[in-house]
């Protein structure tokens, strides 16, 4: 990235004309300056330097900052070369005149469509210093949300790595050298030969499994980029019970801090509800919102096209059905969301405490198996000595 950028400072003269020197990123001539924009526009931005930016942006803007001045603070001090040519971008567009939320729309793999709507309906308020603080907050909920589910699952699947590591060490250098201690292998027990007919297909297609997982993953990736594909697939996660427990809470938790959000922003409801079925990774849950929407857009109420529908708990709707009629659906809403932010916490801290007595056991159970099939044998031929 930093390979396409030209620091150039632009300044005018005294006929108003641009003056460059080496400080501003641009980039010199129609074709690589166009390369250049959609080269930025396909980097996404962290999450932490997103918040970063919001936070001190409403800091400048409650000081009386103009938003062209602020992004030229800002931009000096970034050290992300695809962030600070994404800030000079916003400053050469505001400069034209154009709102903060146009500048966003230019770089959806960085700023969510959410996140657009709810700053394009505060700059209609001209109060749009309001919300970048609280709109860093949100987003700092959802990530660290997120992240805690990325951290839950470490761990698991770190054992779950080191089991199988484990167990393909055992097959294919320390069974076939302990059972080849016994000459006569048709007189084996069942559980021996079934562990040498084991130990044989790590050994000798050790190769194919990877080249079938690697085609497999691919695959899997491929299908799920088809609209088909990503329904059938999110639809058979949601099936899988472990997967089920925490993924449900989690998208709930998503849809009901997006969707305050939005609603809190003045937002229409079915405006938000098309905005939010984006934000929500699930395919099933998208196609539902969206349906939603449609039921909503033909003055059903919200509580009534919910009702008795399995992805929205009971508790939910009826939470909606009771403050839907006080004109405060979005403060409900975002209670809705903390409530569910605690239950991925709770449900998270469960699922640590289940995974490693259940992984342990079942490494156990899978060594006192190769165990006796080994044992099996040279205790029979013990006793056969005996005799």
């Amino acid at each position: 990235m930093a390979d396409f950028l030209i620091l150039d400072d632009s300044k005018k003269d005294e006929n108003g004309n641009n003056v460059h020197n080496a400080k501003d990123p641009v980039l010199k001539g129609n074709f690589m300056d166009t390369l250049n924009n959609y080269v930025v526009s396909l980097q996404s931005v962290k999450t932490k330097e997103k918040v970063i930016f919001y936070r001190l942006l409403s800091t400048m803007t409650n000081a009386w900052m103009t938003l062209v001045k602020s992004m030229q603070v800002l931009e000096k001090q970034e050290k992300n070369q695809v962030f600070k040519a994404i800030l000079w971008r916003f400053s050469s567009e505001l400069k034209e005149w154009k709102n903060l939320s146009e500048c966003l729309e230019m770089f959806p793999s960085s700023f969510t469509e959410a996140e657009m709507w709810i700053i394009k309906s505060w700059e209609k308020t001209g109060q749009l210093n309001n919300v970048l603080n609280d709109l860093a907050e949100q987003i700092e909920k959802v990530e660290s949300l997120n992240w805690k589910i990325k951290s839950a699952m470490m761990y698991p699947m770190f054992i779950i790595v080191v089991v199988i590591g484990v167990i393909w060490v055992m097959m294919t250098m320390i069974v076939p050298k302990l059972l080849d201690i016994f000459d006569d292998k048709s007189v084996l027990p069942a559980s021996t030969k079934a562990l040498m007919a084991t130990s044989d297909i790590f050994r000798d297609y050790w190769l194919l499994f990877i080249v079938i997982g690697v085609i497999f993953y691919i695959f899997i990736k491929l299908w799920r980029k088809t609209p088909d594909g990503k329904y059938m697939y999110d639809n058979i996660v949601m099936k899988v019970p472990v997967f089920w427990w925490i993924t449900r809470k989690l998208i709930l938790s998503k849809f009901a801090r997006v969707f305050s959000w939005l609603t809190s922003s003045w937002v229409s409801v079915v405006e938000s509800l098309k905005i939010t079925s984006t934000a929500v990774w699930n395919e099933v849950y998208k196609q539902r919102l969206l349906l939603l929407a449609e039921d909503i857009w033909s003055w059903i109420k919200m509580w009534e096209s919910l009702d008795g529908d399995k992805l929205f708990p009971e508790m939910m709707v009826q939470m909606i059905q009771v403050w839907e009629q006080t004109a405060k659906l979005d403060q409900t809403i975002l209670k809705i969301a903390d409530f569910y932010d605690d239950e991925v916490d709770n449900t998270i801290w469960v699922l640590n405490k289940l995974l490693e007595p259940f992984i342990i056991v079942t490494l156990a159970v899978i060594v006192w198996f190769i165990a006796m099939a080994i044992m099996q044998p040279i205790m029979n031929l013990a006793d056969t000595v005996a005799d």
